[in-house]
């Protein structure tokens, strides 16, 4: 799905990104741990291709992403607020990925009766604009227009940081379910090492930008990420 060769990203003389080489597989379900500053969020940016590596290049399917626009179609991600459109409500929100994904109001409608549980109440029919919901609404309401999408390729970025307990686990149930069920390939940051140990197969460590553990989930996985991450 994904293959990773040589990328790097610097800022003010800063090492931000530097991978040498990572393949992902069609169907892996990733977890990326490390601590503020260690360049997850750059490396889902560079992925996106919402920022430009200084060197290297990221192959979708096979295909570069600053060449190709094709990996447009099957990738979904929510990274911050910044991904929403702040002057809708959370239907209009909902309705305008819907057409962009050729699906009817009745289409969505029919999606959204789905995430009643995760929603808790507190979104639909609210009246509330996008920009005045909480931000654990608003990542909900952008998680759940990720998954709108159907897509193969989904990246989400601290999701769990902004939500409660009971969305927490309720999420957690969402991504077993679209990783089983439909076998998408899903890459999730999260300081929250049982969370990520608990929902991904594979977790990958990064530090100053580079993976330095690259780790199939075990039993033993949790213990010994918290000994790495222990001060």
């Amino acid at each position: 799905m994904l293959t990773v060769n040589n990328i790097g990203k610097v800022y003010n003389g800063k090492i931000a990104v530097d991978i040498n080489e990572l393949h992902i597989q069609q169907g892996e379900i990733i977890g990326l741990a490390g601590n503020n500053g260690a360049g997850k969020t750059t490396f889902f940016r560079l992925i996106l291709d919402l920022i430009r590596a200084d060197r290297g290049e990221i192959l979708s399917k096979d295909k570069s992403i600053t060449k190709s626009e094709e990996w447009k179609q099957y990738t979904a991600a929510y990274l911050d607020e910044g991904f929403l459109i702040n002057y809708l409500t959370p239907e209009e929100y909902f309705y305008f990925v819907g057409k962009l994904n050729n699906l009817s109001k009745a289409d969505v409608d029919e999606f959204l009766q789905g995430f009643t549980s995760f929603f808790d109440g507190a979104i639909l029919k609210s009246g509330k604009y996008l920009r005045d919901l909480s931000k654990g609404n608003q990542f909900k309401v952008g998680i759940a227009a990720c998954m709108l999408q159907n897509p193969e390729l989904l990246i989400l970025d601290e999701p769990f940081a902004n939500l409660d307990p009971s969305s927490q686990s309720r999420l957690l149930q969402i991504l077993r379910e679209l990783h089983e069920k439909k076998s998408m390939t899903i890459l999730i940051s999260s300081h929250d090492l049982n969370h990520i140990t608990d929902v991904c197969k594979r977790i990958l460590v990064m530090e100053k930008g580079r993976i330095i553990k690259d780790m199939q989930t075990s039993e033993d996985t949790l213990h010994e990420l918290e000994s790495y991450f222990k001060v």
